[in-house]
């Protein structure tokens, strides 16, 4: 995701204390402000299980200016760059990507191709997470791959795991998701 590509982004703790620059429905509130697992809330939503489409996992020996705040704070360099799109079979429902120090990747990722927390869940790992940055973003592989126009709601956050940063992850999500509110499909802004 480009630097561009963001409408707008602010401090979760500004969000919270209503300075958004766009209101945050409801729904969108729960979704981005939980400190929860976002696969677990999919499957919950959908009654699907959740996949992963792999889309790049490349070492980043330079940190971009567009990557999130707090990948500096990951160990030391080399740095990994892990991007996936996870869908059901009712389609994509969420685009993501993560930072990580390349070799705790590598002990972490025992398949590339499932979640973050199918790799962790396996060790009982309890992490910690907080949340940094909440937005919109408008990019056109995300318009194609939804199905839909944008903008689309995005947050970022840190995982820590023992005290220290395991992992600094952005997640951009599907407006899709609305229509489990009431069951009824909604079309996203520019639609219907």
């Amino acid at each position: 995701m480009k630097a561009e590509s963001f409408c707008w982004s602010a401090n979760f703790r500004d969000v919270l204390a209503g300075q958004s620059p766009v209101p945050l429905p409801a729904f969108w509130r729960l979704m981005l402000m939980s400190d929860s697992s976002p696969t677990r809330h999919l499957k919950s939503l959908t009654g699907d299980e959740v996949e992963v489409d792999l889309i790049t996992m490349q070492p980043e020996t330079k940190l971009p200016p567009q990557c999130p705040n707090g990948v500096q704070d990951l160990t030391a360099a080399p740095y990994l760059r892990r991007q996936v799109w996870k869908h059901c079979s009712q389609g994509t429902l969420m685009w993501a990507e993560s930072w990580w120090n390349q070799q705790t990747a590598q002990e972490i990722f025992h398949n590339r191709n499932v979640t973050i927390w199918h790799n962790l869940r396996r060790d009982l790992v309890e992490l910690n997470r907080d949340i940094d940055q909440l937005g919109q973003v408008q990019d056109p592989r995300l318009q194609e791959r939804f199905g839909r126009t944008g903008p689309f709601w995005s947050r970022s956050y840190s995982l820590f795991k023992g005290g220290q940063a395991l992992t600094v992850i952005r997640e951009v999500f599907s407006p899709a998701l609305e229509r489990y509110l009431d069951g009824n499909s909604h079309p996203g802004p520019g639609e219907g």
